[in-house]
């Protein structure tokens, strides 16, 4: 029994996502206005007080020294979890750093934000070298799919290029309301979507215990494959599967072409970093971005539009792409790259409930969002690396962290889908992920709007040509 997911309704559930997402990236734009102000509060007691040039009025990061205790073993212990659940859930565990680094460990917002951003890189690679192996649930297929990534992934990187352009303009007391509804009309849409996964998967677990009566044969794990399918000869088809090699798995072309967009966007945003914003040049190395990006994402759109490429992924589910699905699912790209470039996030917030609203299977849903989010995040840490926004030191030990906790929650996640024999596992990760974050980041948002109001700081809009890098 195939779930169909009608063509409207993704036109509308999209369409949805995107206004939300558009609304987020207002307010998101926010943090760097708190983070300019935030570094007169710093204390320089047990930490190394740094002076970043690049900053507006010479913008004070706070590292604390590197020294065993209570704050990096906790520390360790959270970021453990925080990247193991949100490699799952494919959503990288963003929203679980950034508040375990200024808490906890003690880094100022900026540095913490960088850091996160190492964290979600070390997680998202780990965690694609260990797809790149791993088959599709059903199809005979890998479980990244290439084609949805090269759809996705140049305009996510593009919205990351301009939510930094735009990230001093927006007042902070937006950035915790709009963050808060966002995440939880999210993770409430998460959760029912998982609770609907997990009656199907019962309805379907009953007709393979049923058939494994009559044909003397069934496991867990072949449950797990039934559910995604619902046809008995695709399950016949699947225990057939040849293994292939890691060479004869990865799908090379795609995968070029993902990485050439990464290479000639980043080469761009080290260029910017070299001009006096708002100048000429910044804005022509800026601009230089839009065509790179629509251009790939367009090349695979209209492959998709003529048939000549499909996502596979789908299966049975497949539909023929419309125009407006097609610029609705870049915009989305676009807005989810804005809010990782702003708040340290991973794209996979959005990306990953997008993908499972697609009806794609929650398997190929974190794999494929993973992957995008490695090159936008990626991105990123060599950005923040030249500004030098974070010790290196630091940023490795819980980039270590990061990795070995991606590795051990996609095994043992695994695990627990051949057992249980139920795919929705991931979702419910996911939008424990997700419903965390939102308490974590509005927290944190309440207690710094309620400080500026105290200390009475401006709370207005920005000037972005003001800011110096």
């Amino acid at each position: 029994m195939a779930v169909h997911v009608p063509r409207r309704w993704d036109v509308k559930w999209v369409a949805g996502k995107a206004l939300i997402a558009f609304l987020l990236l207002v307010s998101v734009s926010a943090t760097s206005s708190h983070q300019n102000t935030d570094n007169k509060t710093t204390s320089p007691s047990n930490g190394t007080i740094g002076v970043d040039y690049h900053a507006k009025a010479f913008y004070k990061h706070h590292w604390p020294s590197m020294k065993f205790g209570w704050r990096i073993i906790v520390g360790a212990i959270v970021g453990f979890l925080g990247s193991a659940f949100g490699t799952v859930g494919g959503v990288g565990g963003g929203g679980i750093f950034v508040p375990m680094l200024t808490l906890i460990v003690g880094f100022d917002q900026k540095s913490a934000t960088a850091i996160s951003k190492c964290m979600i890189t070390g997680g998202a690679t780990a965690t694609v070298f260990y797809n790149l192996r791993q088959r599709h649930p059903t199809l005979d297929l890998p479980v990244i799919d290439y084609d949805l990534a090269l759809l996705f992934q140049p305009m996510l990187m593009l919205g990351i290029s301009i939510g930094v352009a735009f990230n001093v303009i927006f007042p902070e007391w937006m950035l915790t309301v709009l963050l808060i509804i966002f995440f939880v009309g999210i993770s409430v849409k998460s959760f029912f979507k998982g609770v609907d996964t997990w009656k199907k998967e019962t309805i379907m677990k009953k007709e393979a215990k049923k058939n494994s009566r009559i044909d003397d044969i069934g496991s867990p794990e072949d449950d797990a494959h039934y559910i995604q399918t619902g046809d008995p000869a695709k399950d016949d088809t699947n225990q057939s599967r040849k293994k292939v090699s890691i060479i004869e798995n990865i799908r090379w072309k795609e995968l070029g072409l993902l990485f050439a967009g990464w290479i000639m966007i980043l080469a761009l945003e080290i260029g910017k970093k070299h001009t006096t914003t708002c100048s000429r040049l910044f804005w022509l190395l800026n601009l230089l971005q839009v065509p790179i990006a629509v251009g790939m994402s367009s090349y695979e759109a209209v492959r998709l539009y003529k048939g000549k490429r499909i996502i596979a992924s789908k299966g049975d589910q497949q539909t023929h792409w419309c125009v407006l699905q097609l610029v609705l699912f870049c915009a989305c790209g676009t807005l989810a790259g804005m809010i990782a470039g702003l708040l340290g996030l991973g794209g996979g917030f959005i990306l990953g409930p997008l993908f499972l609203g697609l009806g794609i299977p929650p398997q190929v849903a974190s794999a494929t969002s993973t992957l995008v989010m490695a090159f936008s995040a990626s991105m990123a840490v060599v950005e923040y690396y030249l500004l030098k926004r974070f010790p290196v030191p630091y940023a490795l030990y819980f980039v270590a962290i990061a990795t070995a906790a991606a590795l051990v929650g996609q095994h043992l996640v695994r695990k627990a889908i051949a057992i249980l024999g139920r795919a929705s596992v991931i979702i419910f990760i996911l939008t424990l992920t997700l419903s965390v974050s939102a308490v974590l980041l509005g927290g944190v948002g309440i207690a710094h709007m309620i400080q500026k109001i105290e200390n009475k700081e401006y709370m207005g809009f920005g000037d972005l040509c003001t800011y110096r890098k």
